[in-house]
C-alpha cells in the first residue's frame, strides 16, 4: 500500500524497485495494480492507499532483503508478505467502490420494549429469610 500524497511517477517507481528486487532473486507470477482505494482504517492520517500486489516464488534471503527495503522506502504505507500454496487460485482485486461505514438503523424492528419501569428490578428485591434454626 503506497501513499497516495506522493506523484503517480514516485509510486510507480516504488513498484518498479519492488518488482526489480523480486525479479533479480526469484521469479514473478502475476502483478496488479489496484489503484487508489479507501483503506478500512486510517494509517499516517491516510484514507486512502495505492495498491499493488505481486505473486512470486523467492528464496529466503529475497525476502528478508524485500521485506528490509520495504520498512525503510518513504512512501510505503505497509506491506505483507505471505506465503500461499502453489494451487491457491489468484487474487482478484476487489469491487471498485468500498463499501462506507455502516450506518445505525432505526431500530423500528424490536418492537416495543415498554418503559424500564415496569421491569423488575433485580437489586431491589429483599434478601431471602433465613431459615429458623433450632
Amino acid at each position: 500500500m503506497l501513499d497516495p500524497q506522493l506523484d503517480a511517477p514516485a509510486r510507480d517507481a516504488l513498484a518498479e524497485t519492488a518488482r526489480g528486487q523480486i525479479e533479480a532473486g526469484g521469479a514473478l507470477k502475476q502483478e496488479n495494480t489496484w489503484g487508489l482505494r479507501k483503506m478500512a482504517y486510517e494509517i499516517n492520517k491516510r484514507t486512502e492507499a495505492d495498491y499493488r500486489w505481486y505473486r512470486f516464488e523467492a528464496p529466503n534471503e529475497l525476502l528478508e532483503t524485500l521485506d528490509h527495503n520495504l520498512k525503510i522506502a518513504d512512501g510505503v504505507l505497509r506491506f505483507r508478505v505471505f506465503k500461499v500454496e502453489e494451487n491457491t487460485p489468484t487474487l482478484v482485486p476487489p469491487a471498485v467502490a468500498a463499501p462506507g461505514p455502516r450506518e445505525r438503523t432505526d431500530r423500528g424492528d424490536r418492537g416495543d420494549r415498554g418503559d424500564r419501569g415496569d421491569r423488575e428490578e433485580r437489586f431491589d428485591r429483599e434478601p431471602a429469610a433465613e431459615p429458623a434454626g433450632e
